[in-house]
């Protein structure tokens, strides 16, 4: 296997190569991680609304863990599906006004599970070339041909929609917030192409899922367009503050993902503890808004500080991700370690994350981070990207 090293030279050469990195919590003070003896800010955190170190999510886990046992013991489909799944599956679907909800063990096997099992040979899912790496290898492992469309380019979809008019079953999915840049799928137009071509219309709100919506119920709710999605998939992971992932959508949709998902029919179960946590952080997603509020404030924040120091933003205005573009791998890792000896996580982001010369530090924001700490940071950000002329006077 010498191999390996070589191209492992070659990665590292090009300032690729990722290695792990730990990472503990603060638990006084939520928005910060520890890497060595450092206390840093987190601003890289998927931790969007600061509901990872919630006491009442806390307690709720420990007391499923006492009562329960660590682990579920099996796949749902043998001995695994415990009764605070059902009930958690009848809060989800309440909250997303489907008729049914299933949830998955994380994201990247609700995406890969769903679309293999709702398309095969003889098929085809159109994918906007930007979606996140779980719904482009659930394509490849579903064997359905893969029609990649455009960023965001709703006439190439037609396009394509066009060309493979003819195929036996056809799916459009797409990320409703785009994980890397922070702008946001045109769910309206995909809508109507969706009624216009009779095709199935899948929507990943990982990023979305709690920020938008009356209720956090997701970007779809906010523009009012539930009723022409027919996949609705989320994470507990984000926005939640736990773990795992969801789908929602009609019985018959959840009747067939039961019998066809594999990665659900294959995996065992998650604990009751993380049910349970889920369920908890559910209430709160819904009935603290101030969460939300918090940070759509601070994303405007810290966004146009950025912005006024002359740093090269990401095009979206999602409340959460805040993207630098610096282009160079190197430049970028560079940054990176600056910022950190400085006080700040902020993790570079490199190909093939990323499409080649975009290269950035991608910034998530918190709704724990205060007013202060942002301007603070949006400060020293700038006068390190001065020193590290990722920024020009």
């Amino acid at each position: 296997m010498y191999w390996i090293e070589k191209e492992l030279e070659l990665w590292a050469g090009a300032s690729l190569e990722r290695s792990l990195r730990e990472s503990s919590t603060v638990s006084k003070s939520p928005g910060y991680t520890v890497r060595g003896e450092r206390v840093l800010l987190n601003m890289s955190s998927n931790d969007y609304l600061g509901l990872a170190q919630h006491p009442a999510i806390i307690e709720v886990m420990r007391e499923a863990l006492l009562t329960e046992g660590a682990g579920s013991g099996a796949s749902r489909l043998v001995t695994g599906n415990r009764p605070a799944y059902g009930r958690l599956e009848a809060e989800l679907a309440d909250w997303q006004n489907c008729e049914a909800a299933l949830v998955f063990a994380n994201g990247y096997m609700a995406n890969s599970g769903v679309i293999g099992a709702l398309v095969g040979r003889g098929d085809v899912v159109f994918s906007d070339q930007m979606n996140h790496a779980s719904i482009v290898d659930g394509i490849v492992l579903s064997r359905a041909e893969h029609a990649r469309y455009r960023h965001n380019d709703m006439e190439h979809l037609r396009t394509l929609l066009e060309k493979h008019r003819d195929k036996r079953r056809k799916l459009i999915v797409t990320d409703a917030v785009f994980s890397m840049d922070g702008d946001q799928a045109p769910l309206r137009e995909l809508a109507e192409l969706k009624r216009e071509h009779g095709v199935m219309l899948m929507v990943d709100e990982a990023h979305s899922g709690g920020i938008y919506g009356l209720r956090g119920e997701g970007l779809c709710h906010e523009l009012g367009l539930q009723d022409d999605v027919d996949i609705h998939m989320g994470t507990f992971s984000k926005s939640f503050g736990v773990y795992g992932a969801y789908i929602c959508g009609s019985r018959t949709l959840i009747r067939w993902l039961v019998n066809k998902a594999r990665p659900l029919i294959y995996s065992t179960a998650l604990p009751p503890s993380i049910i349970a946590g889920i369920s908890k952080a559910l209430v709160l997603v819904q009935n603290e808004h101030w969460r939300r509020e918090r940070l759509y404030a601070a994303s405007k924040l810290f966004r146009s500080s950025l912005c006024n120091a002359g740093f090269k933003i990401g095009a979206g205005d999602s409340p959460i991700i805040v993207p630098v573009i610096v282009g160079d791998n190197a430049a970028t890792l560079r940054f990176s370690g600056a910022l950190e000896k400085a006080g700040i996580a902020s993790v570079a982001i490199r190909p093939p994350t990323v499409p080649d010369n975009t290269a950035r530090i991608r910034f998530s924001l918190s709704a724990i981070h205060t007013d202060k700490e942002l301007t603070d940071t949006a400060t020293l950000i700038r006068t390190i990207g001065l020193q590290q002329g990722v920024l020009h006077p």
